[in-house]
């Protein structure tokens, strides 16, 4: 297995063309949740002092990784309120696959809270599969180069790199890191579609990626 991808896997990958059609599924209550442990938000934990906690009054599941598990956010304030909403339920979201992964519980994850439409069918199926792998990473990711473009109050697209160069394949079996080489497919160009759901909370509905970037490489 490759350094695990943290939001795009083979499953994801072949959900692709349901993602580019997922615009005309409807808004961030969309059915595919209904099937999906924890995606209904009153299956989620409620918000306490940590990474997803905020001041705008939405009651937010708990997202806590483990110490060896590390996301490091840059580009966080744009100067635009809006904006800086929108990339803080984009770094939730991308926590809330990375807490399933690595406590191995699909219900309390979040990823329900973040995700909608086809987006969410290809987390929660590459988090299950990872699982039953008993399969996570540990280490540092790095995301940057994060860019917002607003279309209206309640859809926008996120931009982003990732640097997988410094993360490794850890087996939970055994607690044992496995090293993978760093090559130019560590570092991956990722397009998300947004949309704002009745409760005020940016759901990624879809997902994008083109491992191998050249625009992320260093």
């Amino acid at each position: 297995m490759n350094r695990p991808a943290r939001l795009v896997t083979a499953a994801l990958t072949a959900s692709a063309a349901l993602l580019l059609t997922a615009c005309d599924s409807g808004g961030g209550d969309g059915a595919s949740s209904d099937k999906i442990a924890g995606a209904d938000p009153a299956d989620s934990p409620s918000a306490s002092p940590s990474i997803s906690a905020s001041a705008d009054g939405i009651d937010r599941p708990e997202i806590k990784l483990p110490d060896d598990m590390r996301n490091v956010f840059e580009d966080r304030q744009t100067g635009d309120p809006q904006k800086d909403t929108i990339l803080a339920d984009n770094e939730r979201a991308i926590n809330s696959v990375d807490q399933a992964m690595a406590y191995g519980d699909l219900k309390k994850s979040g990823m329900g809270f973040y995700y909608t439409d086809s987006a969410l069918v290809g987390v929660y199926n590459y988090a299950k599969d990872n699982i039953a792998r008993k399969t996570s990473w540990a280490g540092t990711l790095r995301y940057f180069d994060r860019q917002v473009t607003v279309f209206d109050k309640t859809s926008a697209a996120v931009t982003y790199c990732a640097d997988e160069s410094k993360a490794n394949v850890k087996d939970l079996k055994t607690n044992k890191v496995n090293v993978v080489k760093t090559s130019p497919d560590s570092y991956v160009y990722y397009n998300t579609g947004v949309k704002k759901n009745k409760q005020g909370v940016w759901q990624i509905w879809s997902l994008h990626e083109d491992r191998g970037a050249k625009r992320c490489q260093p």
